[in-house]
């Protein structure tokens, strides 16, 4: 392969770096070979090149590279198939802000790929992952200051971003969403209401920006949620448990097909859903204290 010999005296002055066990130095400089369009790999004699793929797929979540969106808010999606529909939905951020979009696949990106831009960043995981840990990944390895967590059903109409981080720019939430509810405790908790805009016992992922900072140090989503069904109900009340405040609000979003549940195999959804409430209401229930006032 014909590759510049300024990129093959970055090689170099990686392989030195990691000789010397500059590990960070010799990261930073695979980056920007990365940026080049090439990279380079570790054999017997010294390294080689290969011309880098569209993106990156990792085998775990724990492997994410940090992911540097520029901009203090960014928006991230978790993709398990039916990219087509994700595609549509890429778009209908692009037509209404500007901001960072990183897009987590489980498997095969398909037609994503056209989307990739100076302000889109596409990475695969291999599948396997559970759905605690892709999302985990997203507030750890994206360092903008807020984060939108949303998921790829759901579309943007017009400026959902704006009215969201102006919330979360007061200071007295931790977490704002499009829905959500409080928790039915007549229902011993088995049921969440939605109440309308307010403050939440309970945001759902369908479109929740954060304060990447104060989640993180509520502990993130739990690992063990392999479904993302509940997960985000056990999400909202550790956030709670935690003195973190929840705001719903109306934004200018749709909603479309929610692959995720209408086309999951029925007996693994139920079962999983299950497994995640079960969680809560082990941990949670009783715990009235942690709830926001009733309305």
């Amino acid at each position: 392969m014909s590759v510049p010999d300024s990129i093959r005296q970055l090689a170099q002055e990686r392989l030195d770096a990691r000789a010397a066990r500059d590990f960070a130095k010799a990261d930073a400089l695979r980056q920007e070979i990365l940026q080049a369009g090439y990279e380079v790999l570790d054999v017997a004699d010294g390294f080689d090149f290969r011309v880098k793929a569209p993106y990156i797929t990792y085998a775990f979540p724990r492997d994410i590279r940090p992911i540097d969106t520029s901009d203090d808010v960014s928006v991230a999606m978790i993709i398990d198939g039916f990219t087509d529909d994700a595609v549509e939905t890429v778009k209908s951020i692009k037509a209404h802000t500007t901001c960072g979009i990183v897009l987590l696949c489980i498997g095969d990106a398909g037609k994503l790929v056209d989307e990739m831009d100076d302000h889109t960043y596409l990475i695969a995981l291999n599948a396997g992952s559970s759905w605690g840990e892709a999302a985990n990944a997203l507030l750890n390895k994206v360092n903008s200051k807020y984060l939108i967590l949303m998921d790829p059903s759901t579309r943007f109409t017009g400026d959902a971003i704006a009215p969201v981080i102006a919330e979360l720019e007061k200071g007295e939430y931790a977490a704002v969403g499009w829905r959500g509810g409080l928790i039915n405790i007549d229902d011993e908790w088995r049921s969440v209401d939605d109440k309308g805009n307010g403050e939440v016992d309970v945001l759902f992922s369908y479109f929740m920006g954060l304060n990447r900072e104060y989640v993180l140090e509520a502990g993130g989503f739990n690992a063990r949620a392999i479904y993302y069904r509940n997960a985000d109900i056990e999400f909202s009340l550790k956030l709670r448990h935690a003195g973190g405040r929840l705001l719903q609000m109306e934004l200018p979003l749709e909603q479309g097909r929610h692959h995720g549940y209408h086309d999951a195999d029925p007996e693994y959804r139920e079962v999983q859903s299950k497994k995640n409430y079960d969680r809560i209401l082990e941990r949670f229930r009783g715990k009235s204290a942690i709830l926001s006032p009733r309305r």
